[in-house]
């Protein structure tokens, strides 16, 4: 189960003073079990009206449980928002991450208590990797829906302020789109790659007119085409710096603790070494690329040949077809994908 209760206290882990190399430290490999599943959960833009919907009619209890617990724990109706809140709501950064996050802890449970899903590892885009380290029995549930509330606050704070944009790129490689960052003039402001998704999608954050500019290079230069996100705030780009020293007082307030199994960074790629390291971990990425591409090809390296979303949508599906050659891909978008997967987990292994 979930390391849930939300009340839960836990004995002091290691300080916050986590070093350069142990945050980068490199996976070992003895820690991925036969399995060898990787479980991917989903972060902002996966949300949808009604994402919660279909748990609480076919798992009534347990989804209950999971986001009953969530309101609790943020004094907000996160369950009422996840059934019936509008679009409008759902769009407000501050309401979204914790709307997903909840929504992705019970898809989880109900994996865990109907099928007895255990993954060899975990991992998550951006917002993703809070429930990544809820998994891991890093963060509790309670935390983590506080601190993802408090960072989509501070988020959406910087948007107030600036004008801020988000464009995806599709058909050019990511160095190209560094280079097209790098090469508007002066005047347009600050553009820079904030989620490396695929080889062919990379996602660019920054101020509008520089972002509108880029988009404008990236055609020139062959792409695809450029879609334009809806999304609350510039995430992942350099301009979320001036809530960093904010957020990571409010890191500073939680408790981490040792991973229990593996779990890959969307900030690094690679393993988080530690307790401290997810802390430090997650301080960076809210000015740092998401770098999926690389958690991915991590996965491989490791022996994962089992991919299964957790939560609300299917984009991280989407993103590993089309990366991992000859990947098992399940999602659990609908009641029916989840009936699906909780049958082949019931199957004895050969």
């Amino acid at each position: 189960m979930i390391r849930t209760s939300f009340a839960e206290t836990r004995v002091e882990t290691a300080s916050d003073t986590a070093a350069e190399t142990t945050v980068e430290n490199s996976v070992k490999t003895e820690r991925i079990p036969p399995r060898r599943t990787l479980a991917m959960f989903p972060g902002q833009g996966s949300q949808r009206v009604a994402m919660a919907a279909h748990l609480l009619r076919a798992y009534p209890l347990i989804a209950g449980r999971v986001l009953a617990a969530a309101d609790a724990a943020l004094g907000l109706p996160i369950s009422e928002l996840c059934t019936t809140g509008d679009a409008t709501e759902l769009a407000r950064t501050e309401v979204t991450q914790p709307a997903i996050l909840a929504t992705s802890l019970a898809v989880l449970e109900i994996l865990r208590e109907e099928g007895g899903f255990a993954p060899a590892a975990v991992a998550g885009h951006s917002l993703g990797e809070y429930t990544a380290l809820v998994a891991a029995q890093v963060l509790t549930a309670a935390d983590a829906l506080r601190l993802v509330r408090r960072r989509g606050e501070l988020m959406a704070s910087v948007s107030e302020r600036i004008s801020g944009a988000m464009a995806a790129v599709l058909g050019l490689g990511a160095d190209q789109v560094e280079r097209l960052c790098a090469s508007g003039d002066d005047g347009e402001g600050l553009v820079e790659v904030a989620n490396y998704n695929e080889l062919g999608q990379t996602v660019v954050s920054g101020e509008r007119d520089a972002v509108a500019a880029l988009t404008r290079r990236a055609l020139a230069a062959g792409a695809e085409r450029t879609v334009l996100l809806d999304v609350g705030a510039p995430f992942h780009c350099s301009l979320m710096r001036q809530v960093e020293q904010e957020f990571t007082e409010e890191l500073a307030r939680c408790d981490f603790a040792e991973p229990a199994l593996t779990v890959l960074s969307s900030v690094t790629g690679r393993t988080v070494a530690d307790a401290a390291a997810a802390r430090e971990l997650l301080r960076r990425q809210l000015a740092s690329p998401v770098r999926w591409v690389d958690v991915l090809g991590a996965a491989q390296q490791y022996g994962v040949d089992d991919y299964v979303e957790v939560g609300p949508g299917r984009v991280l599906s989407g993103f590993a077809n089309r990366t991992v050659a000859g990947a098992r891909v399940r999602s659990t978008n609908d009641a029916r994908r989840i009936a699906t997967l909780l049958n082949v987990q019931r199957q004895p292994e050969n």
